[in-house]
C-alpha cells in the first residue's frame, strides 16, 4: 500500500507546490502545473516528478497530467511604413531592453522578404527545431528568444513568395511555443500589405511603435502605417525618430541630414508620446553589423528609455 505523506512529500521536494498527488491502489496519480515554464523545463520537471514518485515503496505505476494556465500574451508592433528607417535595428534593441527591465520577452522577425534580425542577435547559422510541428524559438546572448524566416531558407535565397504564404509564415512564427514570454516585439515589414494585415487582423497587437527618419519622405509613408493600425482599432504607443541628428567625430559639431522634429511634430498632432529619437551615429551601426545590440550595453540609455515609454503607454 502507498504511503501517500511519503508520496506527497517526495514529490514537493522536487516539484515544491506545482505537484498534487493522489492514490488508488498501487498507482500514483499526479497532476503538476507547468504555468510559465519553458518547454524544457517543464519535460525536466516531469520527469523528475515520475523518478520521486516510483521511489515511494509501494508504487507499481505512475501518471503526470500536466496543466498550464494560458500566457496572458502581448504582441508590440514596430512598423513604418517604409524600409530603410532603422526599424529592424529598433525592434532588436526594444526587446533587449524591455528583458534588461525584467520583462519575459520574445522577439519574432516578420520581415518575411528581408529578414535582418539573425544578424543583429548574433544567431546567424542557427536552425530553430520543431515539437508537433510547432516551432520552438533560438536562444540568443540577450536573453531574448526569437524566430525569423531568416533561421529557415539559406543565406542569399529570394523569398519569391505571393502574400498568403507570406502570411502564413508570420502565424507559424507568431505562434510558436513561446513558453512563459509576456511580450512579443514583432520587427513588421514596410508598407501596408498581406502580411501586415495577417497581423492586425488575426493576432492583435496590443500597440504598435512607430518608427521613422525625420524627413517629410518618411514621414508620409509612416502615417499610412499608422492609418491601417488606427483603422484596425490597434493603438499607437508611440513614435520613435530614428537617424536624429549627427555629431561629428573630429569636431563634435552637430548635424541634421535628415532633417530635425518632423516625429515630434507628428506625435504632437496625433496625441502619442515621442518615444525618443536614436542617433545617427556610428558605433550604433557598427555594433549592430556585429550582433552587439547597444541595448544589452550596461551604459545603454537611448533604448532603455525607448523601453519604458513603451511599458508607461501599454494598457494594464
Amino acid at each position: 500500500m502507498i504511503d501517500i505523506e511519503k508520496l506527497t512529500q517526495a514529490i514537493a521536494e522536487v516539484a515544491g507546490t506545482r505537484a498534487t498527488a493522489r492514490v488508488e491502489g498501487a498507482r500514483a496519480g499526479i497532476v503538476l502545473d507547468a504555468t510559465g515554464l519553458e518547454a524544457d523545463a517543464r519535460d525536466a520537471l516531469e520527469q523528475a516528478v515520475r523518478q520521486a514518485a516510483a521511489g515511494i515503496a509501494g508504487v507499481a505505476e505512475v501518471r503526470v497530467v500536466v496543466t498550464a494556465e494560458r500566457v496572458q500574451r502581448r504582441i508590440i508592433a514596430v512598423a513604418s511604413g517604409k524600409g530603410g528607417v532603422g526599424k529592424s535595428t529598433l525592434a532588436a534593441n526594444l526587446a533587449i531592453a524591455l528583458a534588461r527591465a525584467g520583462r519575459r520577452v520574445g522577439l519574432v522577425d516578420a520581415d518575411i522578404y528581408g529578414p535582418s534580425q539573425p544578424r543583429l542577435m548574433a544567431t546567424e547559422g542557427v536552425r530553430p527545431q520543431a515539437r508537433d510541428k510547432v516551432l520552438l524559438p533560438v536562444s540568443t546572448p540577450f536573453g531574448v528568444p526569437m524566430l525569423s524566416m531568416g533561421m529557415l531558407v539559406e543565406p542569399g535565397k529570394a523569398m519569391a513568395w505571393r502574400g498568403p504564404m507570406a502570411a502564413g509564415a508570420l502565424t507559424q512564427l507568431v505562434d510558436a511555443d513561446w513558453g512563459a514570454t509576456e511580450l512579443l516585439v514583432v520587427d513588421m515589414p514596410p508598407g501596408t500589405g498581406d502580411v501586415q494585415l495577417t497581423m492586425v487582423q488575426k493576432h492583435r497587437p496590443a500597440g504598435a511603435v512607430i518608427v521613422s527618419t525625420p524627413q517629410d519622405l518618411a514621414l508620409i509613408d509612416a502615417r499610412r502605417a499608422i492609418d491601417l493600425f488606427g483603422k484596425a482599432g490597434v493603438p499607437i504607443l508611440g513614435l520613435v525618430e530614428n537617424m536624429a541628428g549627427y555629431a561629428c567625430p573630429h569636431c563634435g559639431e552637430l548635424s541634421d541630414p535628415f532633417g530635425a522634429g518632423g516625429v515630434e511634430v507628428e506625435a504632437a498632432a496625433l496625441g502619442v508620446p515621442l518615444l525618443g529619437r536614436v542617433p545617427l551615429a556610428r558605433n550604433i551601426r557598427v555594433a549592430s553589423d556585429a550582433g552587439e545590440p547597444p541595448a544589452a550595453r550596461a551604459d545603454d540609455t537611448v533604448f532603455a528609455g525607448i523601453a519604458t515609454g513603451v511599458l508607461a503607454a501599454m494598457k494594464p
